[in-house]
Parts: C-alpha cells; structure tokens; sequence
C-alpha cells in the first residue's frame, strides 16, 4: 500500500514537471527586437469586427490572433503589432504571428514602412524562417517576404507592393476556400492600383472579389473596409455608399473604422454624415493619444480635422470650420511623425473657399514637429493659394514670386521622380499660370492654361490622403469663364465639376449664378433651391445664400 502511495506520488510529480516543461518561453531572439508591447488601448468600444483565420497555433491565442487580423484589417497598426506580439509571447512557435507583426509593420498599404519599420520587419521574418509551418503560411511568408526582400535605398514603396501582389494572386487563387487570402490579395491590389487609371480596372476587380463574400461575412472589417478604399473615386464612389453606412458599426473600436466612410460621403456630398462620422473619428483618436500617454496627437485625428473643416465649408459653416481651423492651429506636435498635409490644406481651403484673398495671401507655415521642407507636394497647396491670394487682391509681384516657388517644388517631385505628385502640382502651376495671365490681361493663354490644368486634374484623380483639392481646377475655370462674360461656358465647367464633386457650396452658386447670366431662370432656381437646402441646418453667415433667397423670391412674385 505504501507502495503504491509511493507510485501515485512520483506520477503526479512527473505530470505538474511535464506541464512546467510546457510552459511557453518567449523566444530570445525577439528580446533585441524593439517591439510594440503592452495592453491594446480601446477607445470607440471592444468591437472590431468579426474575423476566423484559421491557422495552426495553440488554440488557446486563436482569439487574440483573430483581434489582431481585425485590428490589422482597420489600419490599427500600433495595437495590432501588440496583439500579434502578445500570440508571439504565449505561442513562440506561431510562425504566422510573425508574419503578422511584419505585416503590422508595412503599414498603410499605399505608403509602406519607414526604414526603421522596414529592418525590423526583415529581423522578424529571418527569426520565423526556421519554424515548421505548413504549405499555406509559407506561401503567406513567401509572399510578404517577397517586399521585403529588397534594398530600401534601392527601391520604392510601389515597386515592393508589386512584387508582393503575384504571390497574394497565387495564394487566393490556389486556396479557394481562404476567404482571408481573398481578402489580403484585395488589399494587395489596393496598394498598387493607380488614381489616373479611369478605367479602375484594379479597383473594380478587388471590389467584385470582396462583395462576393461579403454576404456569408457581413461583420468582417477587412471587406467593408477596403470596398470602400476600391470605391473612394467619383466615378465608383455610389458602389460603397450601403457599405460606409455599415463599417462603422462593424469595428467601432477603430478611430480609422469611424472615419473612413466619410471618404464615400465626401465623394457623393453626405455632408452631414461626413461631420458626424469625423467628429466620431477625430474624439477617439484624441482619446487614444491619451490612453496611450502619447506625447502629442495621433496623426489620425489631424487626417479627421482635414474632412471634418472641408465638409463644414460645404455646407457654409464658416463659424465650426474656424473652430476646428484654430483647434488645429494650437497642435504643434503630431505622431507619428509624417506629412504637413493637413495643415497646409485646411489652412489653404478655409480662406480660398471663402474667397478671402488677403488672408490666403499671406498663409504661413504653422510651426509643428514636421518639416516641411521634406514634403514638397503638401507645401505647394499653401504657395499656390498665396498665389491666387496675392492675384485677386492685385499684388502681381508676390504672385510671381510665389509662382517661382511652386514651380521649384514641382521640378524637385521631377527630381524625385514622384510622377503622381508631379502632375499635382503641375496642376497648380498650369492654374496659377492661368490667373496671372489673366490679370495681365492676356485673356486667351489665361483660358488655354486654365483648361489645361483642368484636363490633367480629370487625368490623374485625387491623392487617397485628400478629401478633395483646395480649390478644384475645372472650377476655377468655371470662375475664369464667369469674369470673361461667357456665363454659358461657365454652366458647362461648374456642371461637370458638380458631377465629380457633388454639392460643393462654390460649384452650386457658381452654376445658379452662371444659369442666372445666360437666361436659364429653371436652372438658376434649381441651383439656388440646392444651395439653400445644402445649408438650412448650418445657421451660415455666406452673403451667398442672401442672394439666393432675394432670386428665389423674386420668382415667386
């Protein structure tokens, strides 16, 4: 007997020794490595979406990896590295939550990893290179090492991302029934799909392969997602609009989940959605930056405050769009670290959208921790308003001058060889051009130079950072065509441009003004009638909407 309590003693030693043995170890490979650690910061809620990834990892982390893809598939890229490093810490041998951190790491799929990220990414995939793993994930490995596997000094962002799309092709087409593999190939077009292309092959193609799959998943994040990312174009824009309404609710967890609708209610002229789902947005990011003990605010909520100012101008509320424009004025300090953009835009819009001449002439950049000098596109939207400033207030002069400026940063994007931003501000150049002809006089290469500008801007399609241009070319071309006396000409440029950008305050009084000078009263009451409706709810001090309704009642007599 004594035996035998003996023998069942020494078992259950041998069991609680064998359980101990089993106990993960983090891997020391990974302790060189500065990886984003801790607990996953929630501001809009716990909800992000509804993902199954299967994959060959302890069962027990399946739902953390699953909270990673769907953090990973709103672009929540700090807290999805923290979930898949919180799978690397339970499971070492999870070979696929490597993948996820470089996947983590590539960031927004149409700018790519800083440097920094990029050599982190590549010490994670050689660390998971040696971990069994099954034909599936090394094709997924393969794939992203596939971008990875170049010289940074040598190579671009766009040239990686299509190297990594045969493979994501080969992968979806292969695993038929790995709807996630459908989901990241979609993605992978998204990253090389060109805005100039108006035949949106890429887009339409990715947009067909997510809406087929969109039923059996409705609350998956990545589709609705990048649906809207394919359809974020004039011409498409109406194929996203139930999907945008949805995605919010879907992962209102995410700051980026709350704001990316407003990029389809934007393109269709929803202004009040587009205020109220980036007022969500920008109070979630300023959330996160404070439960994140960010020294500074999150650049989410700066990408916010830009949609949020544009669609306020829409509708005529100078006095919130001001508010905004000062709040963002006291933000000296924004991280990441990246472009100006916002700042120089919104400054740009508030006073050309209001014609405010002077003050446009005399923009200045606001001081904050990005220097501008290393973003010649984002600082050219800030000279070619001080040139349309200087222009309509007659100081031809400082025009000129500001002209030299823009055309330098335009030959530096040549120099760069970003053609894409090249013809941005080739844009502005051809538009600049146009108005100091003009106010010399020389009325016949002024309007060439102005169709010019507005043809290229048709061409080439607005950057996916941009709520739209600060001030559209084919509608300053309808102003141009105004002050020539040729109001019939004008109707044609501001009804185009109210196609491509539905129900832009400026666009729809220059069409009611422009129908009003040829004669078309049934045209200049729709116009006006529009306008007044676009506004009724924003309490707008614009003189416009006064002559308005003096038109209106006009009629009525």
């Amino acid at each position: 007997m004594k035996f035998l309590k003996i023998y069942f003693f020494a078992i259950i030693l041998l069991l609680i020794s064998g359980c101990k043995n089993k106990t993960p170890q983090p891997n020391p490979a990974l302790a060189s490595i500065d990886l984003n650690r801790g607990e996953i910061v929630l501001c809009g809620g716990d909800v992000f979406g509804e993902v199954s990834f299967s994959l060959t990892c302890n069962y027990e982390i399946r739902e953390t990896f699953d909270l990673a893809i769907s953090l990973l598939h709103s672009f929540e890229y700090n807290e999805a590295e923290k979930a898949f490093v919180q799978v690397l810490d339970a499971d070492p041998d999870c070979a696929m939550a490597y993948w996820g951190v470089a996947m983590s790491i590539l960031n927004h799929p149409k700018f790519g990893p800083s440097k920094e990220g990029f050599k982190k990414a590549i010490k994670i995939l050689e660390i998971a290179k040696p971990l069994k793993k099954t034909t599936r994930e090394q094709e997924y490995f393969d794939a992203i090492s596939t971008y990875y596997d170049n010289d940074w000094d040598t190579t671009n962002h766009l040239g990686r991302a299509q190297k990594m799309e045969q493979p994501m092709e080969e992968i979806y087409i292969k695993y038929t029934d790995d709807k996630e593999a459908a989901i990241f190939y979609a993605l992978s077009l998204f990253a090389t799909a060109k805005s100039e292309d108006k035949e949106y092959i890429k887009q339409k193609k990715a947009g067909k392969i997510l809406e087929s799959i969109f039923p059996d998943q409705p609350d998956h994040p990545g589709i609705a997602h990048y649906i809207i990312h394919h359809y974020d174009h004039p011409e498409l824009a109406k194929l996203a609009l139930s999907t945008a309404r949805r995605y919010a609710d879907i992962a209102p967890g995410s700051a980026h989940a709350q704001h990316m609708p407003s990029h389809i209610f934007t393109r269709l002229g929803l202004w009040d959605e587009s205020i109220e789902s980036n007022l969500k947005s920008a109070s979630a990011a300023y959330c996160y930056a404070g439960e994140t003990g960010m020294d500074g605010h999150w650049n989410r909520e700066i990408h916010a405050l830009d949609y949020l100012v544009y669609a306020y101008l829409q509708i005529g509320d100078n006095v919130k769009a001001m508010e905004q424009y000062e709040y963002l004025l006291t933000i000296n300090k924004v991280l990441p670290i990246g472009s100006p953009y916002n700042f120089g835009a919104v400054s740009s819009r508030i006073y050309l959208e209001n014609r405010k001449w002077e003050e446009a002439a005399k923009l200045k950049q606001h001081h904050s921790n990005v220097d501008w000098k290393n973003f010649p596109w984002e600082i050219s939207n800030m000279h070619f308003a001080r040139v349309l400033g200087a222009l309509h207030s007659g100081d031809l002069n400082s025009a000129e001058n500001d002209l030299m400026t823009l055309k330098s940063y335009q030959q530096e994007l040549v120099r760069l060889e970003d053609v894409y931003r090249t013809k941005q501000v080739m844009i502005q150049v051809k538009a600049a051009e146009a108005w100091l002809n003009f106010a010399k006089g020389n009325q016949k290469d002024a309007l060439a130079l102005m169709q010019e500008s507005a043809i290229l801007e048709a061409e080439t399609g607005k950057h996916p950072a941009t709520p739209g241009e600060v001030l559209p070319a084919i509608e300053l071309l309808g102003d141009m065509l105004l002050e020539m006396n040729k109001p019939a000409k004008a109707l044609e440029a501001y009804e185009m441009n109210l196609k491509r950008s539905p129900n832009r305050f400026n666009g729809l009084y220059g069409a009611a003004i422009a129908a009003k000078q040829v004669g078309n009263t049934e045209k200049a009451t729709m116009y006006f009638e529009a306008l007044l409706k676009l506004t009724e709810n924003s309490n707008s001090d614009r003189t416009e909407l006064e002559e308005a309704k003096e038109f209106i009642n006009q009629q009525s007599i």
